[in-house]
C-alpha cells in the first residue's frame, strides 16, 4: 500500500505540475473539479467501508469455509460469479467488499472470480451499453464474456500458491 500511495502522490504532483507550466488557471481548475467530484462519492465510500467493516466481522468461518474458500470448488466460484454481476455501484463498493473478504479468508480463485465478474458482466452495465452501442454488441460482449471470470478463478487457485505464497487467501 505504501508504494501505491507513493506513485499515486509523484503522479498527482507531475500533473500538478504540468497544468501549473501551461498556466490559465488549471491547477485551480483541477482542485476546484476534484472537490466536487470527491463530494459527490463521498457518501458512496462512506457506506462501502461501512459494510467492509461488517462484511469482516460478521462473516462466520465456517460460512467462508463451505461456500467461499478455494475448496468449495465450482459452487464457490459460482456464487462469486452471481455476486460480481450483482455487485451495486460496482467497484465503488467491490473493492473494499473483496478486501474484506481476503481479510476473512475467502480463497483467491473466489476473490479473482468476483472481481472478474464485477468488472466484465456487472448488470448496471447493460442499460449503459445498450444505450451506447446496441443490444446486439451488448449481448455479444455478455455472452462472450460469461465464462472469463470461470476461467480467471480457476487460474487464480492454480498461480496463487506461486504468487501468493501459501494456500492464496
Amino acid at each position: 500500500m505504501k508504494w501505491t500511495i507513493i506513485a499515486m502522490v509523484v503522479l498527482t504532483l507531475g500533473l500538478i505540475g504540468f497544468a501549473a507550466s501551461k498556466g490559465e488557471g488549471l491547477v485551480e481548475q483541477g482542485f476546484r473539479t476534484a472537490g466536487t467530484t470527491g463530494l459527490k462519492f463521498v457518501p458512496i465510500l462512506l457506506v462501502a467501508f461501512v459494510i467492509m467493516g461488517f462484511v469482516d466481522v460478521l462473516l462466520p468461518r465456517d460460512l467462508v469455509e463451505r461456500w467461499l474458500s478455494d475448496a468449495a470448488g465450482w459452487r464457490g466460484l459460482g456464487v462469486a460469479w452471481l455476486a460480481g454481476v450483482l455487485t451495486p455501484a460496482g467497484s465503488i463498493t467491490g473493492l473494499p467488499l473483496a478486501a474484506a473478504l481476503l481479510k476473512a479468508g475467502v480463497g483467491a480463485g473466489v476473490l479473482v472470480t468476483y472481481l472478474t465478474s464485477m468488472a466484465t458482466l456487472s448488470i448496471l452495465r447493460v442499460p449503459l451499453e445498450i444505450g451506447f452501442y446496441g443490444w446486439r454488441l451488448m449481448a455479444l460482449r455478455v455472452a462472450v464474456s460469461l465464462v472469463l471470470p470461470f476461467v480467471a478463478g480457476a487460474l487464480a487457485r492454480v498461480c496463487a500458491p506461486w504468487i501468493m505464497g501459501g494456500s492464496g487467501g
